[in-house]
């Protein structure tokens, strides 16, 4: 590291990662919430799946104000986040084969659904399989990878595949291998992590596509309002009565 401080190195980073995604993924962003869009608009259903931190993205467009309520959480026991004990466990059930079919299978995931699938490597066999299946099943699959992981590291599935190479649109967040974004001499290790501040921003990039979407075609999209502005609760069971069909985080 250079001149200013931790902090400002880190929102330097952060913010030029940002950039990059804004500037290289601008046409993947479009396609990905127009496919959320044509998906909501044909009745078909909205799920987002994460493991381990990579879940963190896929939960802030769950059940979120300002987001949309049609979005729901493919969560697997045991990788949704750190609060698995131990913490540990979480990344080795990311490396289990069959998993996913098994979670794939007592979900209520149908052809002409979208599955949004976040994988930072998309090296390990849950996301690979998540991807395979699910298409298998006639969903469509978008991908938010670090494709650097793909021509830097090795598959942890029997395919020797990844994430990226099932998807029907692939959103890059262009994250280094490892994940730290600084380095200082007097610290024997990279820090500073990027990813969920890059990933999180381009879920939404891809939601508010979708919403603006859907409008365009005279379809009010089915978005939530905080619960702590007036009339917040009125309008949110509105929507979910509406559309109560596709909202599997009430049940």
């Amino acid at each position: 590291m250079s001149d200013g401080t931790p902090a400002d190195l880190f929102f330097d980073a952060a913010i030029g990662l940002l950039q990059r995604v804004r500037e290289e993924e601008a046409e993947a962003i479009t396609a990905a919430g127009t496919l959320l869009a044509d998906t909501v608009a044909a009745g078909g259903r909205l799920f987002a799946f994460g493991a381990g931190h990579s879940s963190l993205a896929a939960q802030d467009v769950v059940y979120r104000a300002g987001g949309l309520a049609l979005m729901n959480l493919l969560a697997v026991p045991g990788v949704v986040g750190v609060d698995v004990t131990p913490a540990t466990l979480g990344s080795a059930l990311e490396r289990v084969g069959g998993l996913a079919a098994a979670v794939l299978d007592t979900s209520p995931l149908r052809a002409g659904d979208a599955l949004v699938i976040i994988s930072l490597s998309g090296r390990n066999a849950l996301p690979v399989e998540m991807a395979l299946n699910a298409r298998a099943l006639g969903v469509k699959v978008i991908g938010v990878t670090s494709v650097a992981y793909a021509a830097q590291t090795t598959s942890r599935h029997s395919s020797d595949t990844f994430l990226k190479d099932h998807c029907d649109i692939v959103l890059d967040s262009k994250i280094a291998v490892g994940d730290a974004e600084l380095t200082l001499d007097t610290i024997p290790a990279p820090f500073a992590p990027a990813s969920t501040v890059v990933t999180s921003a381009l879920m939404q990039a891809v939601m508010a596509t979708t919403a603006a979407t859907l409008a365009d075609r005279g379809i009010e999209p089915p978005l939530l309002r905080s619960g702590n502005v007036d009339g917040g609760h009125d309008w949110n069971g509105r929507v979910m009565a509406e559309y109560g069909d596709r909202i599997f985080y009430r049940h």
